[in-house]
């Protein structure tokens, strides 16, 4: 009678739904999105538009050392030990062992996890996941360094902010040219002579968590489905699907974006940020696969990415500055334009679309119900949602 019941639960369920659609986002918004692919992967008809934490695991898992770091910067600053290690075996040993040596009489007070969900399993010491938190972190910023440098059409150098520390004042002097106080100045790993440069150590834990990323067989087919059943959009139903934004000038016209040397705006923009992505992982040759993978990290991070779409990404000023207004993400233009119908109007022809029918309904922009605002914005041309699982 038990099987009976989940299975017609199945049917009903699978009647009652013609198309799924996803909008991003299945990574990095509960404790175990493999259990979502695993059940997604048996669903009859679903299509995902990735969301920019889907674009950081499928980066990670292509063996883009920034986008890893990124993936378990965010899993330990969240107690999410639960989807690496028992949703995907990723061996976390040779960093909490790194960590606990450079770090062992750093307190790593402003990497403490916050604990919003319990661990099903072995719960790991906040101190030791603090230490963890703060290695990880480090050689992220080394390594978005290493990549924003050799990448000058990203035009990022303002995120390269190692070398604007003065350790003897334990100040930084940011892009803006203000000085602040840092919460912390214990940097073992960084020689201040090379500052993007990892250490011996952290070279060995890098090696072998990208081995474990790139050889982890759920992983992959976890990958395998982001890429088969999704996209960066989707139109369906004369409807555009998407997560993110739109990069868009201030009045409204599409903004141009520099690609490896060429600039590309819209749809075009799209599309060939969708072909970068699938070059890293299906790429014959070995230069366009690593442009590929870069690529993915760009898509994480950039301030022209259709997935991020705010002036800078501010983890470091997080972390290790108290004035608040150094953590401030400015947003692009289109989320201010989603109430002007002449835009929305021409953002839905430039994807082929007739705007008297047609919607943009889009993940990733949060609602604050509760002040009285409506997913519903430009007269019912635009839905909005942050759909997260």
């Amino acid at each position: 009678a038990d099987s009976f019941i989940v299975v017609i639960c199945s049917l009903i369920r699978s009647l009652t739904i013609d198309n799924l659609h996803i909008l991003g986002d299945i990574f990095d918004r509960g404790p175990r999105p493999d259990i979502i692919l695993e059940e997604l992967m048996h669903f009859h008809d679903v299509d995902i538009q990735w969301g920019n934490h889907d674009i950081s695991w499928m980066g990670a898992a292509t063996g883009n050392r920034a986008c890893i770091c990124n993936v378990l910067r965010m899993a330990l600053g969240y107690n999410g030990f639960d989807v690496l290690e028992d949703g995907y075996g990723i061996n976390l040993r040779p960093l909490s062992m790194f960590a606990e040596r450079v770090y062992r009489d750093d307190p790593c007070t402003c990497f403490l996890p916050q604990i919003l969900d319990k661990n099903i399993y072995d719960a790991v010491d906040p101190k030791l996941a603090a230490k963890m938190h703060k290695a990880i972190a480090i050689i992220q910023f080394k390594l978005e360094g290493q990549l924003i440098r050799r990448h000058k059409e990203f035009h990022m150098e303002n995120r390269c902010l190692l070398h604007r520390i003065d350790l003897e004042k334990g100040t930084i002097t940011l892009p803006d040219g203000k000085e602040y106080p840092l919460l912390d100045t214990n940097f073992p790993t960084i020689d201040w002579k090379k500052p993007y440069e990892l250490s011996a150590g952290e070279k060995d834990v890098m090696e072998r968590l990208e081995s474990a990323f790139r050889n982890c067989e759920k992983l992959q087919k976890h990958m395998s489905l982001l890429l088969d059943k999704g996209g960066l959009y989707k139109t369906f139903n004369g409807n555009l699907l998407f997560h993110g934004c739109i990069p868009l000038n201030e009045d409204g016209s599409l903004k141009e974006v520099q690609i490896y040397g060429k600039t590309y705006k819209g749809k075009e923009l799209y599309d060939v940020l969708e072909a970068y992505v699938r070059r890293a992982f299906f790429a014959v040759d070995n230069e366009e696969q690593r442009k590929g993978r870069d690529i993915l990290w760009f898509i994480w991070a950039s301030p022209n990415s259709p997935l991020f779409g705010k002036d800078k990404m501010t983890t470091f000023e997080r972390y290790f500055i108290a004035d608040k207004a150094t953590h401030k993400e400015v947003k692009g233009a289109y989320y201010h334009l989603l109430e002007n119908e002449e835009v929305i109007d021409s953002l839905l022809r430039e994807f082929g679309l007739d705007p008297a029918k047609g919607h943009i309904i889009n993940g990733h922009v949060p609602v604050h119900q509760g002040e009285g605002e409506s997913p519903v914005k430009c007269g019912g041309k635009v839905i909005v949602m942050d759909g997260g699982f």
